[in-house]
C-alpha cells in the first residue's frame, strides 16, 4: 500500500495554488508521497514547502483520506484544506520537480485540471460529492 498527500491552499482572494510537474500532464493540487518513516502531517509540510513555496502557520484541516485505486493499485490519498492565514509563501525548494505555478478561480479551472483536483476543488468550492476515490 502507498500513501500521499494532497492539500488546496487558498489565498485570501479565492485563488487556490495549482502546480504542473515535468514529468505528467496536467495541473494538479500540491503534494507527493509520504515517504518510509513519516507522518503524512510533515510530508505534507515538506511538499508544500518543495512544489509551491507554502509553510504552514496553523494547523491545516483534514478533508478525507481517499482511494486512488483507479490510477495506481492500493494507493490512499490524504487531502487537507489551508485557508488563508494558515500559511505564508516563500520560494518553492523543488528543483527540475516542477514547471509551472498557477494561482487559480476555483470556479473558472484551466482546461488541463486533472479530474481528480477538479472533483476535490468542486468538493470544497462548490459542495460537491465525496465518493471516497480520488
Amino acid at each position: 500500500m502507498t500513501l500521499g498527500v494532497r492539500a488546496l491552499v487558498q489565498r485570501s482572494d479565492g485563488k487556490v495554488l495549482l502546480v504542473r510537474h515535468t514529468y505528467t500532464k496536467g495541473l494538479y493540487l500540491p503534494g507527493g508521497g509520504v515517504e518510509k518513516g513519516e507522518i503524512a502531517s510533515v510530508s505534507l509540510l515538506r511538499e508544500l514547502k518543495e512544489e509551491g513555496g507554502v509553510e504552514l502557520t496553523g494547523t491545516p484541516r483534514l478533508v478525507g483520506i481517499y482511494s486512488n485505486e483507479a490510477i495506481f493499485p492500493n494507493d490512499h490519498v490524504v487531502f487537507y484544506h489551508l485557508r488563508p492565514g494558515e500559511w505564508v509563501g516563500g520560494e518553492a525548494t523543488s528543483v527540475g520537480e516542477i514547471s509551472e505555478i498557477v494561482w487559480a478561480d476555483p470556479h473558472a479551472l484551466p482546461t488541463d485540471t486533472t479530474p481528480a483536483t477538479q472533483r476535490r476543488v468542486a468538493e470544497i468550492f462548490a459542495d460537491g460529492p465525496n465518493d471516497g476515490y480520488w
